[in-house]
C-alpha cells in the first residue's frame, strides 16, 4: 500500500513539474507612488497549475516576499485562479513574521490586445504571525504590445495590519504602472 502511495505521489509530482516546465513564464515589474513590486509567474495564463513569486518594497512601510501556488480553471474565455501564498513579512513598524494567505484571481481577455485582471489574497490572525492580518489585492488592465511584451495600469493594495500596539503598514495603496515579459 505504501508503495502505491509513493508511486502516486511521484506521478503527481512529475505531472506538476512537467506541466510547469512547458507553461509560459511571465516576468512582471510595477511601481506606484512609494512602492515597487517584482514578480515571476509560471503557467499564469493557461489551465492547470500555476506557480508564482514576488517581492514588494515600500520606502515607508517595509517589505514582503511571497511564494504561491494555484490552479487555473478556464470558464469560456475567463480564467479563474484559486490558490494560496506563503508570505514573509518585514514591516517597518512591528515584528517580522509570516502569513499564509488564501484567495485567487480572474483574467478576462477582451480581444487580442486587452485583458482585465484582478486578484485578492487574505490571511487572518490565525494564519499569520507578527501582524493582525495580511491583505493583498490588485485590479488592472493589461495592454498587449506584442505576444511577449505588455504594459499594465492598475490599482494595488498591500497591507499588514498592526498587532500588539504596532501601527498598520501599508506597502501599496494606489495606482501603478507595470511592464511584462512573457516567454
Amino acid at each position: 500500500m505504501n508503495t502505491l502511495k509513493t508511486k502516486a505521489a511521484l506521478l503527481i509530482a512529475a505531472l506538476t513539474v512537467s506541466g510547469a516546465a512547458s507553461a509560459s513564464v511571465n516576468l512582471h515589474g510595477d511601481a506606484g507612488e512609494n512602492y515597487t513590486n517584482l514578480s515571476a509567474t509560471f503557467g499564469g495564463s493557461e489551465p492547470g497549475f500555476t506557480f508564482n513569486g514576488n517581492w514588494a518594497h515600500s520606502d515607508n512601510d517595509g517589505d514582503i516576499a511571497g511564494l504561491g501556488m494555484g490552479y487555473n480553471f478556464p470558464l469560456g474565455s475567463v480564467i479563474l485562479t484559486l490558490g494560496g501564498r506563503g508570505v514573509y513579512l518585514n514591516p517597518n513598524n512591528g515584528d517580522e513574521g509570516y502569513a499564509v494567505a488564501v484567495g485567487g484571481g480572474a483574467q478576462l481577455p477582451l480581444g487580442d490586445f486587452i485583458t482585465l485582471m484582478g486578484e485578492y489574497y487574505y490571511s487572518p490572525d490565525s494564519l499569520s504571525s507578527g501582524v493582525e492580518d495580511y491583505v493583498e489585492a490588485n485590479a488592472s488592465v493589461r495592454f498587449n504590445l506584442t505576444k511577449s511584451m505588455s504594459i499594465d495600469a492598475g490599482y494595488r493594495y498591500i497591507e499588514m495590519a498592526g498587532k500588539d500596539g504596532n501601527k498598520d503598514n501599508t506597502l501599496a495603496d494606489g495606482p501603478y504602472a507595470g511592464f511584462n515579459f512573457k516567454f
